[in-house]
């Protein structure tokens, strides 16, 4: 009977450390406190460009497109894969063999590429590109309105340049919104562009301000519905936007010829500059354009196109599922951060799909070498070109 009782207590003090080992491990605070940590550490290490499964593409916006893209890019050579990462400044001269021995997504032209041009000559132009390029080509251009105006700025292209979106607003309210973006793309997609890096969704606080002039308004509300309809019209039209300047400009400085660090608190961005990013994501934005501004509240020691933090921020918070794109990284912001001129590499690990450059082949090259270095992993450029690829297929770039 002894041996028994023995037994039978040795087993209820048994079962309590079980239970009390449950309740602390799944149901007590500590434990929640636990997984959040356990989460966070999951989340900070692999900040972006997580591989897509097929059970949790359903919420991506290209998520009916990656089975093809798949299959494009495992019949495709790490050259040509990382070529396809990079968004490259419309060389003067060599476009063609450019394309031919380096296959980049795409090209951006500027004004210089337009001038002395007519619509014809640079439709044909274009088309050669596309000729030559074993993926098409992504095509576009900063057709903004007002200060920016690449294309329009010319009178063969365009009688007089596209007006700001606050002056069209002004004059004719949201319907001459819609009808002028109608017309911008209308206007691109006639000469062979397929893309536009517009709108700009900044919120300026001031007039005075440096984005101020190539902003909407500084009412946030009013930003908001501008790029609703602004990503609606353009999907419309099936041109790809580029919101931007993620994470919104505020009262900085031009990054062209300088740094700006923003100082404001993280509130400032959660109230204000992230609204008119999640209402364009909402609607189904396919792009973002990150900034070169260092936001301390964010990152500190790196502008926030090459910062991972800035990139967790708008895939796991925002939950941005589109392509994100590097300002140029030619721009006198960058450089004073960069180590041994390795801003491609930089950019890539931060977790950018398109890098903007200027200087194509070199970046491309060094993007390149660090695969091979092992400083980057292939599956961070397989992530990418899948999303690139997806995108392209979206947009009917590619079929």
């Amino acid at each position: 009977m002894k041996k028994i009782l023995i037994i039978l207590f040795s087993v209820i003090i048994l079962a309590i450390t079980c239970a009390c080992a449950y309740f602390y491990t799944t149901i007590s605070p500590h434990a929640e406190s636990n997984n959040v940590q356990k989460n966070n550490d999951i989340i900070n290490s692999n900040i972006t460009n997580t591989i897509p499964s097929n059970s949790d593409t359903s919420s991506d916006i290209f998520s009916s497109y990656y089975v093809k893209a798949e299959e494009i890019l495992s019949n495709m050579s790490l050259e040509d894969k990382i070529g396809q990462m990079f968004l490259a400044r419309y060389p003067s001269f060599g476009v063609l063999n450019e394309i031919r021995n380096y296959n980049p997504a795409g090209y951006i032209l500027f004004g210089r590429d337009f001038q002395n041009e007519t619509p014809n000559s640079i439709k044909k132009e274009l088309q050669e590109c596309q000729n030559a390029s074993k993926i098409k080509l992504a095509l576009g251009v900063d057709e903004e309105g007002g200060t920016v105006v690449r294309v329009s700025s010319y009178k063969a292209f365009k009688s007089s340049p596209f007006s700001s979106p606050r002056t069209v607003f002004a004059n004719g309210g949201m319907e001459a919104i819609v009808s002028d973006s109608h017309k911008k793309s209308s206007l691109l997609k006639s000469i062979g562009l397929n893309m536009n890096l517009a709108p700009v969704v900044d919120v300026p606080e001031s007039t005075n301000d440096f984005i101020y002039a190539r902003s909407f308004s500084t009412d946030v509300n009013e930003v908001k519905e501008f790029t609703k309809e602004i990503i609606n019209t353009m999907k419309e039209d099936n041109i790809t936007s580029v919101m931007k300047h993620f994470p919104g400009y505020g009262n900085n400085v031009d990054t062209h010829t300088g740094i700006a660090i923003d100082k404001r608190d993280y509130s400032n961005f959660e109230n204000r500059d992230f609204l008119p990013f999640e209402e364009g994501i909402k609607n189904g934005s396919p792009a973002i354009l990150v900034s070169h501004n260092i936001v301390e509240c964010m990152d500190d020691s790196k502008p926030a196109s090459l910062s991972k933090n800035v990139h967790s921020l708008l895939r796991n918070e925002l939950g941005f599922s589109g392509i994100i794109i590097t300002d140029d990284l030619a721009m006198d912001a960058v450089k004073e951060y960069v180590e041994n001129g390795e801003a491609a590499t930089q950019a890539v690990l931060a977790g950018n799909d398109l890098i903007i450059s200027s200087d194509f082949v070199n970046q491309r090259n060094e993007v390149l070498q660090a695969v091979k270095n092992g400083v980057i992993s292939e599956d961070i450029i397989n992530t990418a070109v899948r999303r690139v690829l997806a995108w392209k297929l979206q947009y009917g770039i590619i079929e």
